[in-house]
């Protein structure tokens, strides 16, 4: 008789269970990160056609990833959300008059974005800036909701106030509630901690600590508002180690902070093939630049999520795109064509050089066997050389300012647009983008302390891996910390490192790299010091100082961008196919080394 009861109450509490666990509701999430204003596909550009099928190489573009939303709008309406990460802004010709157009946020509104997160990038121009932007594009219709959580306004510096109205608004909220198919739904961004020291530009906000900032968010959301469900827009990143398993801040959030659901990541710009469950949290990513949309499929019980699959999307020709986004994008590109490029004498479709070889950065592959970090750096060392008054010993460009590859496609041609994309980042004072180039003077020693931290830099990020022009570093990886620099050649000269060689050699790059050499010694813990002068040998107060003038002629400072060097220094390559158009040379199609391990 007791057996009977025993079996007969596991049979009821199994039976109990599995009713509790049974599925509540379901929720199909599409989401993107870091967009950067990819606007149309790529590359080359003047090959995408999103209207027509199977007929171009190139991926991306937001006339497809709208194709793609009404797709699963039309079959799952009452349960799809659309979300981004942040990073939306920055990378293109298009961001460039977002501050007079307010373009891209009304039409991500009318592609089907619910939330979008903001990152670092957005605040490249400035908070205020960015808070320009969004009024703009509220003057242009309804645009998604804006999140970011762990935000801290200045009591003291201005620059802030325009954001702080719009927070204050409630057009930029620490989280939203929304229902989908009978669910409440809470969703928050964050910014992590490596977003927050590559955002130089956000001063004078601040971006406190993410996990703290999270867990005081989801302790409202599951206490106050009571949601379902909790998703987080995080642009803080995840990347797979050498044992090809996850790790970075997203991984330490769903570590150390239970009650998130979902946590939709970004930054890092990292592709997650297959949904990472860490405990109760799921984690994914969609790469970056609107090359793949990743579908996530949960069905939710009392208990949580009880089901998920996972799937990234392509975005690419095999998508047919929303014909009525392409033609309000064309228009943007009318705009852009008139406003910006002719007056620089340039067209946004004018083709300016073709390669039958890819020019790869490497950043998320090999870093040494890029083709096309070098070929940027000469392409300063030859502009600073040739179009300015300054000359310089050698030049260096980092990684992570290298946002993209410069593709063959079909037939290889490439536009301005092409160029720009590939070192899109910042901006100066004169309205046209990209970090202005600056030049400084070092000693031997400094440029061997200089090399030291270069060469050790990519183990802390691969967007500090540097590429070189005019200078070889010969190192032994077998030598201690900070001790491995054996050899320093500057045009095949070398260089004596020893403290009382007092002479001085010039450096390029863009100003936000020159600024990071002034840091070493806070970075090496004072082992090694860095200190950049001008050619008097003066130390180096402000950057601007050091901003180098391309025409002297005129009142101000004509600054020199990354970009603009490359789109000069092709125009020396000889058109070997007679149509017109420089064609890259062979010394580029393969990787060029210029610091090189010591062979034993």
């Amino acid at each position: 008789m007791k057996y009977r009861f025993i079996v007969s109450l596991i049979i009821m509490i199994s039976l109990f269970n599995s009713y509790s666990q049974e599925s509540k509701s379901s929720l199909i999430i599409l989401h993107t990160n870091d967009l950067h204003s990819n606007l149309t596909g790529f590359s080359p550009e003047l090959e995408y056609s999103p209207c027509i099928l199977h007929d171009d190489q190139t991926t991306g573009g937001f006339s497809r990833i709208a194709g793609i939303i009404a797709a699963e709008k039309e079959k799952n309406s009452e349960r799809l959300l659309v979300l981004d990460a942040g990073d939306f802004l920055m990378g293109t010709f298009f961001h460039v008059i977002e501050l007079e157009t307010g373009f891209q946020l009304p039409l991500m509104k009318k592609m089907g974005y619910d939330v979008l997160a903001l990152g670092n990038h957005e605040f490249d121009f400035g908070p205020d800036a960015f808070a320009d932007i969004v009024s703009s594009s509220l003057k242009n219709g309804e645009i998604p909701l804006l999140t970011l959580s762990n935000l801290k306004f200045s009591k003291k510096q201005q620059g802030d106030k325009k954001f702080k109205d719009l927070y204050d608004q409630g057009i930029i909220k620490e989280y939203h509630i929304l229902e989908r198919n009978g669910l409440k739904i809470g969703i928050f961004g964050l910014i992590g901690i490596d977003a927050d020291e590559v955002a130089p530009g956000k001063t004078p906000l601040e971006f406190p600590n993410y996990i703290k900032s999270a867990r005081k968010t989801v302790k409202t959301l599951r206490k106050k508002e009571n949601v379902d469900i909790v998703i987080c827009l995080s642009h803080s990143g995840l990347e797979l180690d050498e044992e090809g398993n996850w790790k970075g801040e997203d991984i330490k959030l769903a570590q150390k902070l239970k009650g998130i659901d979902v946590i939709i990541s970004g930054h890092s710009h990292s592709k997650t093939k297959d949904l990472i469950k860490i405990g109760e949290t799921i984690i994914v990513q969609g790469g970056s630049q609107g090359k793949y949309v990743g579908r996530l499929e949960i069905n939710i019980s009392d208990f949580g999520v009880s089901e998920s699959k996972y799937s990234l999307i392509p975005v690419d020709d095999n998508i047919m795109g929303d014909c009525h986004i392409h033609k309000e994008i064309a228009d943007q590109i009318r705009l852009i064509d008139k406003n910006l490029l002719r007056p620089m004498g340039l067209g946004y479709y004018l083709p300016v050089v073709a390669t039958d070889y890819e020019l790869v950065a490497g950043r998320y592959s090999d870093l040494n066997e890029s083709n096309l970090g070098p070929f940027l750096a000469d392409a300063l060392y030859y502009y600073v050389n040739n179009h300015s008054s300054a000359k310089t010993d050698f030049t260096i460009i980092a990684a992570g300012v290298i946002r993209d590859d410069i593709k063959v496609g079909n037939h290889g041609v490439q536009i301005a647009s092409d160029i720009f994309r590939v070192t899109s980042l910042g901006e100066g004072d004169d309205n046209i983008p990209g970090y202005p180039l600056a030049r400084v003077f070092l000693t031997g020693k400094e440029l061997k302390s200089l090399f030291e931290v270069l060469l050790i830099a990519p183990k802390i990020s691969e967007s500090n891996h540097c590429y070189f022009s005019g200078v070889k570093i010969f190192y032994d990886k077998d030598k201690g910390f900070l001790k491995k620099i054996t050899k320093i050649e500057i045009n095949g000269i070398e260089v004596d490192t020893r403290k009382k060689n007092k002479q001085l050699y010039a450096v390029v790059a863009n100003s936000y790299m020159l600024e990071f050499v002034g840091m070493i010694k806070k970075m090496t813990f004072g082992i090694l010091s860095v200190v950049p002068k001008h050619l008097n040998g003066e130390k180096v107060k402000n950057i601007k100082d050091v901003w180098i003038d391309f025409d002297e002629n005129k009142e101000g400072i004509q600054e020199g961008k990354e970009w603009m060097a490359v789109l000069q220094y092709i125009k020396t390559f000889e058109d070997r196919t007679g149509n017109g158009v420089p064609d890259f040379p062979e010394k580029y199609r393969e990787a060029i080394k210029r610091m090189i391990p010591l062979e034993k």
